[in-house]
């Protein structure tokens, strides 16, 4: 049975997830496969290349940097990330990405994204980090604050849009063995997105409005189904132990080192009964 990690998304919580995963490879745990929604995708790469303390040293270094994440780049390029800085300057020249070791790993490493012309969510698997690094930078890329990303004819924003835990589909091929990394605590349900202003902003997309509308049904529907499976045992869970305040844009080192602690500590906290389950 193959074995597969799940990975969700959520901005600056996903930094809550590289704490998490930074004490899976200090306890040598590793899986088939690997699948993450935005920053659950940005932490998962990491994961895969074995870059233990990647995430949370380039997110401290770089949190104030205009080019990082800010209003400033979205005013002067479109995109609230910038391109250019985020996903080539900073991982090929300022913290480089270990691409020879993507390209020698078994695990296999999918991203999911949302295909605005279907409204359905998409699952792609990540052959080739550098040439293929529009995927995830897709699946990262926040609605309204982001420019449509165009790869291989199709126009693709933010994963977590049409599927925010992509659990169920992960199950589909073949991962059934399955960890998830949640961001939310538990007891967390969404609530209904503004919809209104998705379509007005999205008009050209309207199956892609229509799956926005329904994102906080779809949602906590995957939440209730990830708790049923694991009172069964057939998926194993981790989530923050409190509430995750920090902001989805934050600049502050400090507040963004706490929250990796967290992720750390409630990792700690599982690490032995995993072991056993995956065992």
């Amino acid at each position: 049975m193959k074995t597969g990690l799940v990975l969700e998304g959520g901005a600056m919580r996903g930094i809550y997830t590289a704490g998490v995963l930074d004490v899976l490879m200090e306890h040598g745990i590793t899986f088939d496969g690997v699948m993450g929604v935005s920053a659950g995708a940005i932490h998962g790469c990491s994961f895969v290349s074995g870059q233990k303390g990647r995430s949370i040293r380039y997110y401290k270094k770089y949190c104030r940097d205009k080019r990082f994440m800010s209003f400033h780049s979205l005013l002067r390029t479109g995109d609230i990330v910038e391109k250019e800085f985020c996903y080539h300057e900073l991982p090929e020249k300022l913290d480089p990405y270990d691409y020879e070791s993507f390209d020698n790993t078994s695990t296999d490493f999918y991203v999911t994204c949302s295909n605005l012309e279907t409204g359905k969510p998409e699952y792609f698997k990540v052959t080739d980090m550098k040439a293929e690094i529009d995927l995830l930078r897709a699946s990262a890329s926040m609605p309204f604050v982001s420019r449509i990303v165009e790869f291989r004819g199709k126009k693709l924003l933010d994963g977590g849009c049409t599927d925010s835990i992509p659990v169920k589909a992960f199950r589909r091929m073949g991962y059934r063995k399955t960890v998830v990394v949640l961001t939310r605590h538990d007891g967390y349900r969404k609530k209904p997105e503004r919809a209104g202003f998705t379509k007005l902003f999205y008009h050209k997309y309207p199956l892609f409005t229509q799956a926005v509308k329904k994102r906080h049904l779809i949602y906590n529907h995957t939440v209730e189904y990830i708790r049923r499976l694991e009172q069964k045992g057939e998926i194993f869970a981790i989530r923050p132990s409190v509430e995750l305040t920090i902001g989805r844009m934050e600049h502050d080192p400090a507040r963004i080192q706490e929250t990796y602690e967290i992720g750390r500590r409630d990792a700690e906290r599982k690490a032995e009964a995993l072991i056993r389950w995956l065992e």
